[in-house]
């Protein structure tokens, strides 16, 4: 594949997946600048090693955990620094981006927001993503039981959260 043709599919593939990665990452990160950041670097390494990315069987969960690993590697740099993101300040700009999925509800988000990391992650590739349970426990380098015990668990947390919130809501 020459230079051009190589680079027509990569702008093919960003266009068609950004916000997706962006979204995914958002969710996992809980930061919106954090999340541009670390997609925009993603896919910066995707387009320098894009003859063995775009032969990658899922690119996308590629780039989203180039990401990731991409935040670890800040996270360790910046150990001191420590920053909980609030819930409601990550649903409302995901809400008013419009990068990213505006549709889902800012309650869901934010009970997105309160859940572990790494149920967060497994959240975003398997239900956001759509990768199967092997594809995710391949892209975290986890094994698949451990992706299942984790969603299962993100599942039960948010429905959990989401009826007490609903509860709280209703009238007596």
């Amino acid at each position: 594949m020459g230079v051009r043709a190589q680079r027509l599919d990569f702008a093919e593939f960003y266009g068609r997946s950004r916000d997706e990665c962006l979204f995914a990452v958002l969710v996992s990160v809980g930061d919106q600048d954090t999340a541009q950041d670390l997609v925009a670097e993603a896919f910066a390494r995707a387009w320098a090693s894009w003859r063995t990315v775009s032969k990658h069987p899922a690119p996308t969960a590629w780039v989203v955990r180039t990401a990731l690993n991409a935040n670890i590697s800040r996270w360790r740099r910046r150990r001191r620094e420590i920053v909980i993101p609030d819930p409601g300040l990550v649903a409302d700009l995901a809400a008013a981006d419009g990068s990213a999925d505006s549709s889902v509800d800012p309650r869901i988000m934010a009970a997105l927001m309160r859940l572990p990391a790494r149920q967060r992650q497994v959240v975003a590739l398997r239900l956001l993503l759509d990768l199967d349970t092997n594809g995710t426990a391949q892209v975290l380098g986890t094994a698949p039981g451990t992706v299942q015990a984790h969603l299962g668990r993100a599942i039960a947390s948010l429905r959990d959260d989401l009826m007490a919130e609903r509860e709280q809501e209703t009238p007596s």
